[in-house]
This record gives C-alpha cells, structure tokens and sequence, in this order.
C-alpha cells in the first residue's frame, strides 16, 4: 500500500517514532444482507474496507473515498458505529503508529465491487452466514454495525 505524502513527510521529521493518525473502518451492508471486503495485497487477509483520513478530510468524505477507490463502489454513511483508540503497531520498516478509528455503517449506492486499486487482489460481497476468516475486531465492527442502537460505541476498555 502506497503511504500517503503526507506521512512521508511527517517521517523525514520523526523518522520511526510513534506516530497518531486517525483511521476509517467501513461496514458497508447491502440490501442482501452482506458485507463488502477487500482482501489486502499486504498481507492476503480479507477485511472491511479502511483508510487513514488525509489532513483537513471530514471522516465521512474519507471513509467515502476508501470505499470508493478500493472497491469502485459509490456509497453513503449511515452512522457512526464505533470510536476506538486501537493498539500501537509497527511495520516491518520499523515505523510505529497508533490509530483512532471511526467505524462507520454504510450503505452501497451504485457501482459494481471490483479491484479498483493496488491496495486490493480481490473484492467482494460476502454472507453475513458465511464470511471468510476475519479479524476479532472486524467480526466485533460487524456485529455492532448490525445492532439495532443507533448510539456510537465510545470503547471504554471495558468493552
């Protein structure tokens, strides 16, 4: 995945240090109860769709155009599902981040789900009753998604 300039930038300043960023999760639902995945060209995994918000992007505008450039499909926001610090990590460069994502509930509006960038081998509607093997938190971030609360889920550590 290509890192966006703006952290390039940032990282001729702090070199490897932890770095904060603000990350986008979407749980993009359709109409016959499945939910779009990318498999990563990363790491081969499938996932939800996810981005990093660029400086001065609203979160909603950001997880639109992930969405969009990942998967070539045009969607909207429905809600806020969840805000949650998640834990430091590294990359194999050395590079520590952290994220604060915002994991939204979305619904798709035209568009077919394709490959539609260098971020992804493969894209997909996949059952709910049959997804493929996906992480705790994105099983988690579904399952919220689903919930018939409207409220955003602010982690507490307790959750």
């Amino acid at each position: 995945m290509p890192t966006p300039k703006f952290i390039l930038d940032l990282r001729e300043k702090i070199g490897h240090d932890p770095l904060w960023l603000s990350g986008l999760t979407g749980v993009v639902l359709n109409d016959r109860d499945e939910v779009l995945l990318v498999r990563r060209a990363d790491n081969g995994r499938w996932s939800l769709v996810a981005g990093i918000l660029e400086p001065g992007e609203q979160p909603a505008v950001g997880l639109i155009r992930e969405i969009q450039e990942e998967t070539a499909v045009e969607a909207e926001v429905e809600r806020l599902v969840s805000v949650e610090a998640l834990p430091p990590a590294s990359y194999p460069n050395g590079d520590q981040v952290q994220f604060l994502d915002l994991c939204f509930r979305c619904r798709p509006l035209r568009g077919e789900a394709r490959v539609n960038d260098d971020e992804s081998l493969d894209v997909r509607w996949w059952p709910l009753d049959a997804l493929p093997d996906l992480t705790d938190r994105e099983l988690v971030s579904i399952r919220r998604a689903l919930s018939p609360d409207p409220m955003p889920l602010y982690i507490t550590g307790e959750d």
